[in-house]
């Protein structure tokens, strides 16, 4: 049992899991899919290592660009990466899961927060935007185009 506020969002992909956490892993790939519709990513640094960081700017359809910064706390390849998101706003672990599935892949992700009215605020959100990156992510996995 947790005291943190969790957002759980989790999707099953007609792809490999390696594809799966691949299309994670690896930077290039990562930039084409990562976040709500609307944006864009510019990978700054991707070092993908347990205690490595990851900066990402994301530019939102009007032009506006979010800096974000990530530490990797936990590595397990082809199936666990945790991590945690340091800025630009709102504190949270994402831990990330790529299971086999009968039907494909099965990707979840648990979001910790503190359990603040802010975050509590914003929490349907998140997960209708996370629900917008399996979008993305689907697309990419089922087109090739990563």
């Amino acid at each position: 049992m947790t005291d943190k506020l969790e957002i759980l969002n989790e999707r099953i992909f007609a792809a490999p899991r390696a594809a799966v956490f691949d299309a994670f892993a690896d930077p290039a790939k990562l930039a084409t899919w990562w976040g709500p519709h609307g944006f864009t990513n510019r990978i700054d640094e991707f070092d993908f290592r347990v205690g490595g960081d990851w900066r990402v700017t994301m530019t939102s359809s009007d032009g506006t660009d979010f800096a974000n910064r990530w530490t990797f706390q936990e590595i397990e390849p082809a199936r666990r990466v945790v991590a945690l998101h340091h800025e630009p706003m709102h504190v949270f672990t994402l831990e990330m899961t790529v299971e086999e599935d009968a039907s494909g892949t099965r990707l979840t992700w648990r979001m910790l927060f503190e359990p603040t009215d802010e975050n509590r605020n914003l929490q349907k959100f998140i997960r209708a935007a996370n629900e917008q990156n399996f979008d993305r992510l689907e697309q990419v996995l089922a087109t090739g185009a990563i």
